[in-house]
């Protein structure tokens, strides 16, 4: 029986397979979403649908703008179109001043639509104080976002609105709040929790995303079960009315591409009716990626992964012949302002850099004195992305001032790093390994360990220098490559490779709790004053 379903599904198609000729079949495998659907670090997503385009936020923390809004018409290519804030001034911490916020910041931020406005609602993690919720509203994805309101924590939040208009927050471990219909507050006394967590439930339940479905509501969470071989799984909570019964089923538990079992995003429909399921799996030091699947309806439940519940190597496309676009970029900063696809580590000093002082090239200026890179402000990243990838800079450091240091970095809370250093009138190359301890509390930087690998005099006068890195992270044994080179040239012809063979890049959820970017640095230890000039940043991703 199921022989003939098969076949008679296969001569529905159009063109039916059985016509297809080489070529289409060529395109077809071509065009197909390869998993992961974006190999970069875009952890705790939501992802929404507004007529033919899907809109995705995701976490990031401790760079600015956060909150990145992302866009595509097919699932496959997602460019970056806004932030939801350039920075957060809450407190002097997110201006690297007494203390950071390495993976604090904005997490797991959750996209609405209703009645013609984008909402978001965010909850900044600020460990010891907790920074308060915030609600944003936009005419469009691409901002500008206003605040609507601030009220108390809520962590890893999901902001609801129900098809009465009245609205709710669902939080923690399956809690509830109703907000007021202006989303000034919430009101009191509606706080309840709405299931009681199971035996099987062993660990941390979090990762909050509500939907409805045909009158029924489904809170999807992230399981971590801590059971021997299955770290973690995503389950489903449903009910008929939101204040519950609620019931739970286990919609995917499923390892893939030989990395652990992955967890933690949500689901989201096409114009076609067709559902799809968005989730997050960690994978060492390019971050936490994101994987697409299928999203089966079976007896009410919202079932992910392949027919046998699994996350698959491939899906077919939802739309032919879309537009490439990326979240990560190459740029001759020839605009008069900063790409989307760029972020800054902490909140920027804005009068210390420019697009338009040299036209053409990005410059970076030292401002106040500080003693290392995990201090230094308007350290400009962007992600590192798989199977493999290289980034490179052409800069000029002719404005150094003694004492400066300035270059290229794989950046995280363990970096290697291309820096040059301006010694009296010698400048010097390294290649450096840097790791930094952080205080629980406030991430303040207690230290930082610095490793010479290999140095080079440079010659003086020297005008331009060019730097690269190349990352790998293919799989290999059950974890990823994880592993940086670095290069440097004078004339972006002959490359010389520098220090360590093989850098371990890594992932520490207790530090920076983030995938490792490319970081474009430039700070001063003895005076400010100097600066740098980038004239472009080339960016190659390798294929799957």
């Amino acid at each position: 029986m199921k022989k003939i379903l098969l076949l008679a599904t296969l001569l529905t198609l159009t063109p039916t397979l059985l016509e297809m000729k080489a070529d289409d079949y060529a395109t077809l495998h071509e065009e197909k979403i390869q998993n992961p659907m974006l190999w970069a670090d875009v952890p705790d997503p939501d992802v929404i649908r507004v007529d033919d385009t899907f809109y995705m936020v995701s976490t990031t923390m401790h760079l600015m703008p956060g909150a990145p809004i992302m866009a595509s018409k097919d699932l496959k290519n997602w460019e970056t179109i806004g932030y939801i804030f350039d920075k957060l001034t809450d407190s002097p911490k997110y201006d690297l001043q007494q203390g950071t916020v390495y993976g604090r910041g904005q997490w797991a931020t959750s996209l609405k639509y209703h009645h013609g406005k984008f909402y978001a609602l965010l909850a900044p993690n600020e460990r010891g104080t907790m920074g308060d919720t915030y609600i944003f509203s936009a005419e469009k994805a691409e901002g500008p976002w206003t605040i609507v309101s601030r009220m108390r924590h809520f962590h890893d939040c999901s902001l609801f609105f129900d098809d009465d208009n009245r609205v709710y927050v669902i939080y923690g471990t399956g809690e509830l709040m109703e907000l007021k219909p202006d989303l000034s507050d919430v009101i009191e006394g509606t706080h309840q929790q709405i299931f009681q967590r199971e035996e099987d439930e062993k660990g941390l339940l979090e990762g909050s995303r509500m939907i409805k479905h045909n009158g029924k509501y489904y809170l999807l969470m992230i399981s971590h079960t801590y059971a021997p071989g299955r770290h973690r799984r995503e389950v489903c909570y449903r009910a008929d009315d939101i204040h519950g019964p609620y019931e739970k089923q286990v919609i995917l538990e499923s390892e893939f591409g030989g990395f652990s079992y992955e967890a933690q995003g949500t689901i989201v429909d096409t114009q076609d009716g067709d559902w799809y399921g968005i989730i997050f799996q960690d994978r060492g030091g390019v971050g936490r990626v994101l994987t697409l699947m299928p999203c089966r309806w079976i007896d009410g439940w919202p079932m992910l992964g392949d027919e046998n519940g699994k996350v698959p190597d491939a899906i077919r496309p939802l739309r032919s012949s879309q537009p490439t676009t990326a979240i990560v970029k190459s740029d001759g900063f020839t605009a008069d302002r900063l790409g989307l696809h760029w972020q800054w580590n902490h909140n920027p000093i804005d009068a210390a850099w420019s697009l338009t002082e040299r036209p053409g090239f990005l410059r970076l200026k030292t401002n106040r004195i500080v003693k290392n890179l995990y201090l230094a402000p308007n350290t400009l990243t962007q992600r590192m992305e798989g199977p493999t990838c290289s980034g490179s800079i052409a800069i000029d450091i002719s404005k150094m001032k003694d004492g400066d240091c300035a270059g290229l970095a794989a950046f995280n809370s363990d970096t290697g790093a291309l820096m040059v250093k301006k010694k009296g009138k010698k400048l010097i190359l390294e290649m450096q390994e840097l790791s930094v301890a952080l205080t629980e509390r406030d991430k303040e930087v207690t230290s930082v360990t610095e490793k010479i690998i290999e140095s080079v005099s440079l010659s003086s006068p020297l005008s331009t220098l060019y730097l690269r890195i190349d990352a790998d992270f293919r799989p290999v044994n059950g974890h990823g490559k994880d592993i940086a080179n670095f290069y440097y040239s004078l004339d972006r012809e002959q490359w010389t490779k520098i220090g360590t063979t093989d850098y371990q890049l890594r992932f520490d959820w207790q530090r920076f709790f983030m995938g490792t970017k490319f970081g474009i640095f430039c700070y001063a230890t003895k005076k400010p004053g100097g600066y740098i000039d980038i004239d472009k940043f080339c960016y190659e991703k390798g294929k799957p």
